[in-house]
């Protein structure tokens, strides 16, 4: 018999909300946290929005031996699992040490660290740069430090596989538990809004380089040109609902399916491959295209990338044949980050049975999706399908399920 996975603690730090609860306070009802950049003067660039998670000191969070060693992707993951672990009631000191593994990804790794590192090296010499360059930079370092933060040392890794990569990074964990880990600490926490990272970001030419706020994030809509980027992510505890239901734990879903694709190269005549994702993750989690209550859209906010999702959807579940939302419109697209706080959306939708709204957003009927814009939409929400595509072909898909 498959052992059922599922999420017992959630942690969030988004543009629109630090914790869970402010989070889902602002998603539910359209804020936004979208704005002008101010992690450093962005005038001279193209694009000059970002989604910055606001009220964050990690001063007051963590303790101070590690501030110098991390980047602020780090110290906000940090944070993350700690506000996770403490919904699912879960102590690391309590649990033997093997029993708890870490698995995230990463989009960037510590960017502005490792910038800030760079700077020294070229304006002051080598012996200015820290010694946690060597690592504060990497893509698994967030893995790393929850790891070595909480005692845990069951099976780890981090995906790198751009915005799709944080679907990738909870079937991973799953796909442990399911080979006997009792528990994994899993999604993602990007963060890269400094200069080197929004080079980086600007090298893709997919940046919506509007500076109103409530008009430059516009996937599905007929002024769609960009998308704006930003920072955060959510933490995710998995567990088997056998452990889980054992140590009387909450449970808000199951992650019941997961499918992943590659496309093919640009210029082939073969189709994208993001409707194949779907239909993967709809098959391993036994359920059909009539039992999806809602789609949280990848919404890539570019006119042709937006299509080829429009079309996998439709092609799916039929011309407006499912909700669809992007709750990511009020907080930029969060590269890794993005899906794990998707998937947390999702359960707090199925939750309170509300379908959180695209904010901003005039839907082009040629895209043929029922798109929930303007405000949140009452609804029962039991199966819930998370898309997510990362730059260079990747495409993941997610079923949330709610647990009887």
């Amino acid at each position: 018999m498959t052992t059922s996975v599922v999420v017992t603690g959630l942690g969030v730090a988004a543009p629109n909300g630090l914790g869970l609860q402010d989070f889902w306070a602002a998603t539910r009802t359209g804020k936004n946290g979208i704005g002008r950049v101010t992690r450093f003067d962005p005038s001279s660039y193209p694009s000059t929005l970002a989604g910055e998670v606001p009220g964050f000191v990690a001063e007051d969070l963590l303790p101070s031996r590690l501030i110098p060693q991390t980047d602020r992707m780090t110290r906000m993951a940090l944070v993350a699992t700690d506000w996770a672990l403490e919904d699912a009631g879960v102590d690391p000191k309590d649990l033997p040490e093997f029993d708890t593994g870490v698995v995230t990804a990463s989009s960037s790794g510590g960017f502005e660290f490792g910038q800030g590192e760079l700077q020294k090296l070229w304006s002051q010499g080598s012996q200015y740069v820290s010694a946690y360059q060597s690592f504060a930079w990497f893509y698994a370092v967030n893995s790393g430090q929850i790891s070595i933060r909480n005692g845990m040392k069951g099976p780890s890794g981090v995906i790198v596989s751009d915005e799709a990569g944080g679907l990738d990074a909870v079937a991973h964990g799953r796909r442990l538990i399911r080979k006997g880990t009792p528990m994994i600490v899993s999604g993602a926490v990007d963060a890269s809004i400094c200069p080197w990272g929004w080079v980086a970001q600007l090298a893709a030419d997919r940046l919506s380089t509007s500076d109103e706020p409530t008009r430059a994030y516009l996937p599905f809509d007929a002024d769609a040109a960009g998308y704006v980027p930003g920072e955060g992510g959510a933490i995710l505890i998995l567990e088997s609902a056998e452990s889980a239901r054992e140590r009387g734990a909450r449970i808000y879903g199951e992650i019941s399916g997961y499918g992943s694709t590659f496309d093919p190269k640009p210029g082939s005549d073969r189709e994208p491959a993001l409707r194949k994702a779907i239909e993967l993750a709809l098959a391993d989690a036994g359920v059909s295209p009539e039992d999806v209550d809602v789609v949280f859209a990848d919404a890539a906010g570019v006119p042709e990338l937006d299509r080829i999702e429009a079309e996998a959807i439709s092609a799916v579940f039929g011309v407006r044949g499912v909700a669809v939302t992007a709750p990511k419109t009020m907080t930029g697209r969060l590269y890794s980050g993005a899906a794990p706080l998707d998937i947390a959306t999702a359960l707090m939708s199925m939750e309170e049975g509300l379908i959180p709204p695209t904010m901003n957003v005039t839907p082009d009927e040629e895209y043929g999706l029922d798109l929930v814009v303007s405000q949140a939409r009452a609804a029962e929400v039991r199966t819930a399908l998370v898309l997510a595509r990362g730059y260079g072909g990747f495409n993941s898909a997610v079923v949330v399920r709610t647990v009887d």
